[in-house]
């Protein structure tokens, strides 16, 4: 990755089980890198074990490093909004607890703008049944999960919860964002 690109961005949000929304994101064209981890939180460098307590406040989220050039925040954030339930309160499916809260962190005061005009656009154009309750905050210091929730999904595509939750959502993303997708992956 060319560090020195200045084209260049980073984003960070948190939709539930870090493992399927870095193997959402990690198949767009444009997008560089994909680091699951934590955000939002009390404490410094936490352990998955104290995450899934739900008590030290941290989401489990993904940090994303995107050439603006090809793929825009706004983009990032309709997959996002897609590929995720952004209507229940600290929840996804199966996965319960605070760490599982939809949330975008912004990084500059442009995507915190983006973000809420996208979210007012969804809500007047009442996309979803309910109210998307995805909360908007200021970048929080990010911590790098461990290295077996790396890359998870590609490294483990035979087990049941990828086959269950993950598959899914990357066939939906196939379906509705087939241009965006970076064949590579």
């Amino acid at each position: 990755m060319d560090k020195q690109n200045n084209s260049f961005e980073t984003a960070i949000l948190a939709g539930g089980c870090f493992w399927c929304t870095e193997a959402i994101f990690q198949r767009l064209d444009g997008v560089e890198e994909v680091v699951s981890g934590y955000t939002g939180g009390t404490i410094k460098n936490p352990a998955y074990r104290e995450i899934v307590t739900g008590r030290t406040g941290h989401a489990e989220a993904i940090r994303i490093t995107f050439d603006a050039t090809k793929i825009s925040f706004v983009e990032l954030l309709e997959v996002f909004f897609a590929t995720h339930d952004p209507t229940t309160l600290n929840r996804q499916g199966n996965d319960v607890g605070t760490q599982y809260r939809s949330e975008i962190f912004y990084t500059s005061p442009e995507q915190k703008k983006e973000a809420e005009e996208f979210i007012a656009l969804l809500e007047k154009e009442r996309i979803f049944n309910t109210s998307i309750v995805t909360a908007i905050s200021e970048e929080k210091p990010f911590y790098l999960a461990e290295e077996e929730h790396q890359n998870y999904y590609n490294g483990h595509r035979q087990q049941p919860y990828c086959q269950f939750i993950i598959d899914p959502k990357i066939q939906k993303l196939n379906k509705y964002f087939a241009k965006r997708i970076n064949r590579v992956n």
